[in-house]
């Protein structure tokens, strides 16, 4: 399947496919996606990409052409203007606003890519069907059909052994790593180790909920087990399918010594399944949950192959933690948005899921390839690491280099890298920047990579 097939989604199951394509063009247009001065395929080539007539594509740039979006121009094809995307929708008296994504901003998936049309059915679908009583105070660890499906999706996907009844819906990973943060503090446990460097927002916000976060350094194969052991802890956030923000992947030794140090401490694992789909040198490694299911918490999200602000996420954690995560998820909400929780249950159940995340693989995986050549090309000198898997990567900055300094001067120019040293808790490593890929396209990547070299 082409880019072009992700950008330009149609549902032939629906009359005017003509109207469809152009919608779809102009929105991606609208939002930058198709960015000022894009060469758009020649009409054959399109059509032939999406499987439509010829007649189709070219009726579709003839109207976005009188639109003002398209510009023809002999011997260079067709490319989109330079104005178009700057134009505002309005929606009444109102002028639409939207937040764009900065260049380079680490942990965003491409938001414009979001299946509208196949999430709109599943949706449809779900509302169809549901019955009166979905519409009640519903089982607060989440819609039963759910449940059954994601366990299922887990069990194929990632491994995972989770009995329907022990899967927990959840708003987002953060929303996890409280439940299971108030049943630690509840059992006596005010410690928790985190990899270093790892996820500030993670670092700060298990903080903000009471934990002491206790650093242990990562490697080459992943956290540093030996150094876990000595700090003592009863409980370890860990990212171990693709670690944020090194990429590396827990080394098979190391997955056996994590299992058997919390055997031998009785301590609980939280496996934080991050960025877990998107692996591209091989097919993505299984979980620990699936390994030793009565140590290791298993947290996750739809935030990286869907978009964040679905808030869908899950949880399951060994048999004897069930009973009080239960009761922390009825004190937290009562349950989540049920419509919403079928919804994703018919995208799951129908392959939607399936056939979008193919899709997102391929697109990013193209991004990473340009990321790549344009940093080797314009910053032939940082060393690049961390780009077998996920939507980000890392870039070692020669020595003397400020990164801090680096990321603020970036902002400022409009893009959103991440300063290496910021995600340490102990200072000490490589200055370096994580620079996202995800969000924008080939251009807007090499763009972006330019404007960052002049600035160092």
């Amino acid at each position: 399947m082409s880019v072009w097939e992700a950008l330009v989604e149609l549902d032939r199951t629906r009359p005017r496919v003509g109207e469809q394509l152009v919608g779809a063009l102009r929105e991606a247009i609208r939002r930058g996606r198709l960015a000022p001065g894009t060469r758009l395929p020649s009409t054959r080539d399109l059509a032939s990409d999406l499987g439509v007539s010829r007649g189709l594509v070219v009726g579709a740039y003839e109207q976005l052409a009188a639109e003002g979006r398209l510009v023809s121009r002999r011997g260079s094809g067709t490319v989109v203007a330079e104005v178009a995307a700057a134009v505002p929708r309005r929606r009444g008296d109102l002028v639409e606003r939207r937040t764009a994504v900065a260049p380079l901003r680490p942990g965003v998936p491409d938001l414009g890519a979001f299946p509208r049309t196949a999430w709109r059915r599943a949706y449809e679908t779900a509302l169809t069907s549901a019955l009166d009583a979905d519409f009640d105070y519903g089982d607060a660890t989440g819609v039963p059909r759910l449940r059954t499906e994601l366990a299922g999706y887990l069990g194929r996907v990632r491994a995972a052994l989770i009995p329907p009844d022990g899967l927990i819906v959840t708003a987002g990973v953060t929303q996890g790593l409280a439940l299971l943060a108030r049943v630690l503090l509840a059992r006596g446990t005010r410690r928790i180790a985190l990899e270093d460097p790892g996820s500030a927002a993670l670092r700060d916000h298990l903080a903000r909920l009471g934990l002491d976060v206790i650093p242990v350094p990562v490697d080459a194969d992943g956290l540093d087990v030996a150094a876990l052991t000595r700090t003592r802890v009863r409980a370890v956030l860990l990212t171990p399918a693709h670690q944020f923000p090194t990429g590396v992947v827990l080394a098979p030794g190391r997955r056996a010594e994590v299992i058997a140090w919390a055997r031998r401490t009785d301590a609980l694992v939280v496996e934080d399944d991050y960025d877990a789909e998107y692996r591209y040198d091989r097919e993505p490694v299984a979980c620990l949950q699936g390994l030793a299911p009565d140590r290791v918490a298993l947290v996750g999200s739809v935030s990286k192959v869907l978009a964040p602000g679905l808030r869908l996420g899950w949880l399951t954690a060994p048999p004897d933690w069930l009973p009080d995560l239960y009761a922390a998820k009825h004190d937290a909400d009562n349950g989540g948005p049920a419509l919403q929780q079928l919804a994703f249950a018919e995208f799951l159940s129908g392959g939607g899921y399936d056939r979008h995340l193919r899709r997102a693989r391929r697109l990013h995986r193209e991004r990473r390839d340009t990321m790549v050549a344009a940093l080797r090309r314009h910053l032939p000198r940082a060393r690049i690491t961390g780009i077998a898997a996920g939507l980000h990567l890392v870039v070692e900055l020669p020595a003397g280099v400020d990164d801090l300094a680096l990321a603020e001067r970036a902002a400022a120019a409009g893009l959103g890298p991440l300063a290496l040293s910021t995600l340490r808790i102990r200072k000490s490593g490589p200055c370096g920047l994580v620079l996202g890929y995800a969000a924008h396209t080939p251009h807007e990547l090499t763009t972006a990579v330019r404007k960052l070299a002049t600035l160092l």
